[in-house]
Order: structure tokens, then sequence, then C-alpha cells
């Protein structure tokens, strides 16, 4: 970690899981979050209240999990030891408001670790500074008030974040729309229907811009 604290109390429930193959991530890249929705009967999408913090954030890629104590980040912290390169951080901060538990200094270690966005049931602060970075956030709200770091908290166990379960290793697509988590077991399925709607919904459009437009 680069601070300095104990985290004896922050638990790693697994240290290693499976991730869906780089191929696999880069193909529902194609997808936005609401057609990922779509191709899980609409299931499988966040709570709205956890919203983009920035115009034009996107990210896919595999859930890292964090659980931590309202108000407090030491889990976080002690988490970004184990992230690997192309993870989602997706954090439970319990849907607290008071107290941000994400800003510009977790962002830094997180661009420098790979990280390619960071999901929060909770508050963040530093927004605009988290923006210039280019590190997509998606979180409750922003409160300026900061942390403490006392834990407790677990990583890398099946957390609650924005009214879904989510284990690690789980797909997350998300964007301006919102947050679509796709349990791994079904990212295969999942993505077969992807590309149906995608036929579907060009069909669709070209049938539209055949029709002469109305007139006035």
């Amino acid at each position: 970690m680069f601070i300095e604290a104990a985290s004896d109390n922050c638990h790693v429930l697994v240290s290693n899981w499976p991730r869906p193959a780089p191929d696999v991530v880069a193909a529902f890249e194609q997808f936005p979050a609401a057609t990922v929705g779509d191709g899980m009967d609409r299931f499988g999408l966040m709570n709205p209240a956890i919203r983009a913090q920035w115009r034009g954030a996107r990210c896919v890629g595999p859930a890292f999990t964090i659980l931590t104590r309202e108000g407090d980040n030491l889990a976080i912290h002690r988490g970004l030891d184990d992230v690997t390169p192309g993870d989602v951080l997706v954090i439970n901060g319990l849907g607290a408001d008071t107290r941000a538990v994400f800003g510009d200094l977790l962002a830094e270690i997180c661009v420098q670790r790979g990280v390619v966005g960071v999901v929060v049931d909770g508050a963040v602060r530093d927004a605009e500074a988290i923006a210039e970075l280019g590190l997509p956030l998606w979180a409750k709200t922003i409160t300026p008030a900061g942390p403490t770091k006392s834990g407790p908290g677990a990583i890398g166990g099946t957390i609650a974040c924005g009214g879904l379960v989510v284990a690690p290793g789980d797909l997350v697509v998300a964007d301006g729309d919102g947050v679509a988590v796709v349990p791994q077991a079904q990212v295969s399925s999942v993505l077969q229907r992807l590309a149906e709607i995608r036929h579907f919904e060009e069909q669709l459009r070209t049938r539209i811009r055949e029709v002469p437009a109305a007139r006035h």
C-alpha cells in the first residue's frame, strides 16, 4: 500500500479468480450498457443512482470486488495491491453518502496499476481531478468530506452494488447510461444474444431510413 496503515482487518477472501478472456472483453466493448442489459432480458443493470461522474466515461472489464465500511477506504487501498490490469473496481461502500471513499489519490493509483474503471455504491470526491486523469468513474454521489482509514473490509468476495449481486470476475460494462454486470457463467450466451440484437436493430434502422421523411 502507498499509505502506512495496518490492514489486518481487511480480509482477502479470494486472492485470484478466473477472468473473461481478453477477446471476450473486446467483443463486449462493441456494445453499450443498455444493449447488454437487453441481452440479459433487461436484468443485470445497476440502480440508476449509480451514475457516471464525467461525460463520456466508459469501461469494460472484469469486476474486482471490494466491501468497505461506510466512509472508510482502507480496504480499497489494500485491494489495489492485488489488481490486474484491465480490472474494474466494484466497491460496496454500503451506499453511504456523507463521506467519500474514493478520491484523486486512489484514482492515481488505479491509473498506475491499469484499472480501467471504478464503480462505487457510495460517495466519491475530487470528481473534476479524476475526470482530468481520464479514469472512468460511477458513484452514487459526490461530497468533499474525506474518509477514515480504519477498516474493516473484504477483498475478492461476492458483494452487493447498486442493487445487484456482483462476484469477482463478472463482466462490467458501464457508460453514460449506467452500469451492466454480466455474471461470468452467462458471458458466452449473452454475447450471442447481443449479436442477434445488433442484427435485428441494423435491419430495423435500415427500414426506418428507407421511409421518405414526412413533409410539413
